[in-house]
């Protein structure tokens, strides 16, 4: 038996043996709600240090720190499952903004003692939190999190069906976007970061152009916004990205917005064009 499967073995039978409060029966799915309570300090602490001590060594925690592993996993089990049962996309939004809290302690530890994400169910715990940081706009502190799992290529798990930087991309691309067709601005730092993590990975072309559309759209916006005789190196940038996204995907929808930039660009040249003396433009 290899030590990743007498970890998970471990971990279920800790889960299966769990404080019974936890697992009684009730009308909702035979367990009954975990309870948010206020964090303190020693319980974050006493997650970060069972985090280090699984991640980078399971086989020599204590019984204490399976524990702690333990209840993360059912604490993830029963949050998933609370998650499946609600029908709005904005009320688990707000469910996930409520969880993400529980998890913090956990993930810190595991990304300092970077060795992994440890096996079976707690494994899941990483990826998940970044992709509610994600559906919950925090988007730089999902990106945080990105190095560390392509650093240790942590697999998502099965229900994403995709992996690290392709649902990170797409995720983040999916959100700029929706903002941007409601007439709202996005964050370029985030879109430019994104791209910049994941800049050399194999990702589709879709999903890709999907990045550079929202990145283009933003610079584009941007030097809309500057003084003409400063926008044409933004609109040069805009238009080597809008035509990268059109080059990865046709129907991408960036059209209107090239020959905007194209004819903006044209008139800031033509303006800064040199005259002489009669005030026509130079040969």
């Amino acid at each position: 038996m290899t030590p990743a499967r007498r970890h998970r073995e471990r971990i279920a039978a800790i889960v299966a043996a769990a404080d019974p409060k936890l697992v009684v029966s009730s009308a909702e799915g035979g367990r009954t709600p975990l309870v948010p309570v206020a964090r303190t300090p020693a319980m974050n602490h006493l997650e970060r240090t069972a985090a280090a001590a699984i991640v980078a060594a399971p086989e020599n925690s204590t019984s204490a720190e399976s524990r702690v592993a333990a209840q993360i996993v059912l604490r993830l089990t029963h949050d998933l499952r609370r998650l499946k049962e609600i029908r709005s996309i904005d009320r688990k939004i707000d469910a996930k903004r409520e969880m993400l809290p529980e998890y913090e302690a956990w993930v810190n530890a595991v990304i300092e003692a970077d060795a992994g994400v440890g096996a079976g169910t707690a494994a899941d715990v990483v990826p998940t939190y970044m992709v509610w940081l994600i559906d919950t706009g925090a988007f730089m502190a999902a990106l945080d999190l990105v190095p560390f799992l392509l650093r240790h290529k942590v697999d998502m798990p099965k229900r994403y069906e995709r992996d690290v930087p392709t649902i990170v991309v797409e995720l983040i691309a999916d959100a700029a976007l929706k903002a941007q067709n409601a007439g709202e601005c996005f964050v370029l730092d985030v879109l430019s970061r994104a791209n910049d993590l994941t800049a050399d990975l194999d990702i589709h072309d879709q999903v890709r152009a999907k990045l550079l559309k929202a990145i283009g759209i933003e610079q584009l916006r941007i030097a809309e916004d500057m003084d003409a005789a400063d926008s044409a190196v933004g609109l040069e940038t805009t238009l080597a990205t809008l035509r990268e996204a059109q080059r990865l995907n046709d129907r991408i929808g960036v059209r209107d917005r090239i020959k905007r930039a194209d004819k903006l660009l044209a008139a800031v040249n033509a303006a800064a064009a040199p005259t002489d003396t009669s005030g026509t433009p130079a040969a």
